[in-house]
């Protein structure tokens, strides 16, 4: 079923688009990084967003083929508008805390662990919170199909994308300290919502 884009977010498009010409980018690239700037209307993000066709194509045909979507908080998962994902967020359980308090890790970082062992090699991974949750999870042997790094904050946040970047995995994340919860999920929506009239 497609979704039905409002007038507003048709308006939104038209001033980004006159303002900002996108058009030399490939297709996933401009699909992405259009809606991370209609997301929170900072053009900054269109020369910091580091975006690569190849690591989206693997990113897009997980999620048409259902691949789990693991969130770092559940900010993220509410703004990911498909239905029908399986969403993953498991921050909030409290086998997040004791894991994190048994280990001596964050909440956040318990909570990559507990979702691999949930979902396993291929999921979509979309952090936006937390640094330490991009950190854990370069560190395991997730195989991530793509990982949406755009955790927001003054302590690791550039860091932690900075580290996926090295890391080889397939990636969209940006080169400063800005991101957060809201462009993260933005970046997902714009590979759901491919192929639509925005």
């Amino acid at each position: 079923m497609s979704r039905v884009v409002h007038p507003i977010e048709r308006e939104s498009y038209a001033i980004l688009r006159s303002r900002v010409d996108l058009s030399h980018l490939p297709p996933l690239t401009r699909a992405v990084t259009e809606r991370v700037v209609h997301a929170s209307a900072d053009l900054d993000y269109v020369t910091d967003l580091v975006c690569d066709e190849v690591c989206l194509e693997p990113g897009l045909a997980a999620l048409r083929a259902g691949a789990p979507v693991v969130t770092d908080v559940a900010m993220v998962a509410a703004g990911i508008t498909r239905t029908g994902l399986e969403l993953v967020c498991p921050i909030a359980e409290p086998a997040a805390a004791e894991l994190g308090r048994a280990a001596g890790i964050t909440r956040s970082a318990a909570a990559v662990r507990i979702a691999l062992d949930r979902v396993g090699p291929g999921a979509v991974w979309v952090v936006g919170c937390a640094p330490t949750a991009l950190f854990e999870l370069i560190t395991l042997d997730a195989a991530p199909a793509l990982v949406v790094g755009l955790p927001v904050g003054f302590v690791g946040a550039a860091e932690s994308k900075a580290a996926l970047r090295a890391s080889g995995l397939p990636a969209v994340s940006n080169r400063g300290e800005k991101g957060g919860s809201a462009v993260a999920a933005a970046a997902l929506n714009a590979l759901l919502y491919l192929g639509e009239k925005a």
